[in-house]
């Protein structure tokens, strides 16, 4: 077969793309647009190339929509925080406080999200001239959230106001104790919420039940950003800054856009203009502990979201999993470049370490589970593993992995010396996971627990997981079997080697940033050999890629999962097989030269079109 032009999706001869309708991982490929008429017309009517205009249409982007799209601004899409239930009566209290010189607490979350709330609020209250007192949870010694004898801790030390940040909503008892202690609450939260809340100053949640803000797809560091502008207005209304200046609440977007991508929630939106804003901001490296950081994660280039979900956001969260908790908010909050250099090498050691630990229980939890499945008749709705000595600060990264490798709905625990277990979930698209933890705490079977839909945290006697498994089966068993339907790897567009070319990549780049809810652009190419194949680090791929007509493309290929894609493609570079392949197409910097690689995700036998 001839090479394919480059933006041009093939004749298709069934409901799959490229007529893959199971690849080597065992996945149908679908195109996010079956139909090119939309996208045609979109082209037509905007200048757009096809393929930006089929990216587009496939994350629900119409012509009405391009243009506040392509173009994100906070002009545009800033809300007014007063939208937002409690936020009026949070920032009057706060604003009480900064006049009267109140000692001001931060109970933050050890996770990115947590840090980055804690470290807004800290630069914030710094440029008004406080000091607030931060404290952060021990992970395994703790857990998540507040717990009383921390507050009482906190109003020992002349806290009066605390705010808890991406924690806080479930958090009953803490509170009352709190209370008990003279100290008042604020929470700023984005975890799902019952219909019984706390007893606070104030409850800003944007997934309360009770707020119809529309902003619920926000991280805790996005609503923490918007108390901060409440705050700043009713301090301005009040006459505050005519004494001193007001704070530049824009240079801490910065921080806002590393929490919105390391916590997952959909680049949607803000979410979406947050984080473009904020690359910005952090491109020119004014936060001190974030260039530090950056610096140990080798980022010379301009950052992206890949770049703080994958290089910036683990080394922050090092130091909640396996280390010390307040490491990250502390870097992220320092303007001592000597301090910012030594918390950020820590941190560089302490994910090393986590790594090393990560792999390990990784390897125990899928020894459980095969364990388990060798005596059933596969995999039901859910995965659960549970291991005595499982590091807690790794479980949730476990989960994730295995969520990938059995495509379920998945919790990895561990269970401590005195029975109980604490662990963490990670969902599959079509399954709320909060909610099902909110079921599970209605009924008894959770002692503790919260999240949102894609993640959540959960805490109980290791003797009622049983009990809490069979629940869950019964109430993902037809939902999970209806999202698997759903499931398949999904397609922007097909192209030739031709098309993996510097064009393409600075259009896509009108897309970004890349993420949850806006995916990385992913493109099918058909009839491809393996020209050469070389193995790299562990068992991952370096090849070089050819076509019909001679033209040449260089790919890599990671091993994930069972290893079913990387051992396919080994096997077709033997035999010299032609294969479809899907993947993104990315820039790489590189000692200042740039070059176009394909990343391969997933590929299948060409004869399967």
């Amino acid at each position: 077969m001839s090479a394919m032009p480059p933006d041009s999706p093939p004749v298709e001869h069934s409901n799959y793309a490229l007529g893959v309708d199971a690849s080597f991982a065992g996945r149908p490929w679908r195109y996010r647009v079956a139909d090119d008429r939309p996208a045609m017309a979109l082209a037509q009517a905007t200048g757009l190339d096809a393929v930006t205009a089929r990216v587009l249409l496939g994350r629900d982007i119409d012509l009405d929509k391009v243009e506040r799209f392509l173009n994100p601004s906070l002009r545009n899409d800033m809300p007014d925080p007063a939208t937002l239930a409690d936020m009026e009566r949070a920032a009057a209290r706060l604003a009480d406080a900064v006049e009267a010189g109140e000692q001001l607490g931060i109970f933050g979350d050890y996770d990115v999200d947590g840090a980055t709330s804690s470290a807004i609020l800290i630069r914030y209250f710094r440029m008004l001239g406080q000091e607030p007192v931060l404290y952060v949870p021990d992970r395994q010694r703790e857990g998540y959230g507040p717990n009383a004898p921390a507050l009482r801790q906190m109003a020992a030390a002349g806290v009066r106001l605390v705010v808890a940040v991406d924690c806080g909503t479930l958090a009953f008892l803490p509170f009352e104790a709190a209370r008990e202690a003279g100290l008042e609450v604020i929470v700023s939260d984005h975890h799902q919420a019952e219909a019984l809340l706390p007893k606070v100053v104030a409850l800003v949640n944007p997934n309360r039940l009770d707020d119809d803000s529309g902003l619920g797809h926000l991280a805790a560091v996005g609503v923490t950003f918007l108390l901060a502008i409440a705050l700043n207005r009713q301090l301005r209304q009040r006459g505050f800054f005519e004494r001193r200046a007001a704070p530049d609440l824009m240079a801490l977007l910065d921080l806002v856009a590393l929490g919105t991508v390391a916590d997952v929630v959909p680049l949607k939106g803000l979410n979406r203009t947050f984080v473009t804003q904020g690359l910005k901001v952090m491109a020119a490296r004014g936060n001190i502990g974030l260039a530090a950081l950056m610096d140990v994660a080798r980022i010379d280039t301009p950052p992206t979201a890949y770049h703080l979900g994958y290089l910036l956001g683990p080394r922050v969260n090092a130091g909640g999993r396996v280390g010390q908790a307040d490491l990250g908010a502390q870097l992220l909050s320092t303007d001592d470049p000597e301090l910012a250099a030594t918390i950020a090498a820590r941190l560089d050691a302490l994910n090393r370490e986590r790594q090393a630990i990560e792999k390990e229980v990784e390897a125990a939890a899928i020894e459980a589970v095969e364990n388990r499945l060798a005596g059933s008749n596969g995999v039901g709705p859910l995965v659960v593993a549970a291991g005595a000595g499982w590091h807690p600060g790794v479980v949730g990264i476990v989960a994730s992995r295995l969520k990938e490798r059995y495509r379920r709905p998945t919790f990895v625990l561990s269970v401590l010396p005195d029975g109980t277990a604490k662990g963490s979930g990670r969902s599959i698209v079509g399954i709320d996971l909060g909610a099902a933890v909110a079921a599970a705490r209605a009924v008894g079977l959770v002692d503790e627990g919260g999240g949102h839909a894609m993640a959540a945290g959960i805490t109980l006697p290791a003797a009622r997981l049983d009990e809490l498994e069979s629940f869950w089966a019964g109430r993902f068993e037809g939902a999970v079997e209806k999202a698997l339907a759903a499931d398949g790897l999904k397609v922007d567009a097909a192209i030739g080697l031709a098309g993996i070319n510097a064009d393409l990549v600075a259009r896509l780049a009108q897309v970004a940033p890349f993420g949850q809810g806006n995916p990385e652009p992913r493109f099918v190419l058909p009839d491809i050999r393996i020209a050469h194949a070389a193995v790299m680090g562990r068992g991952h791929l370096r090849l070089r890629l050819e076509d019909g007509g001679g033209r040449n493309a260089e790919a890599v290929a990671f091993r994930s999962g069972d290893g079913a894609v990387v051992d396919g493609l080994a096997a077709a570079a033997a035999s010299g097989a032609p294969l479809h392949l899907a993947g993104h197409v990315r820039a790489e910097v590189w000692q200042g030269r740039t070059r176009l690689r394909l990343f391969i995700e997933d590929a299948a036998p060409a004869g399967s079109r």
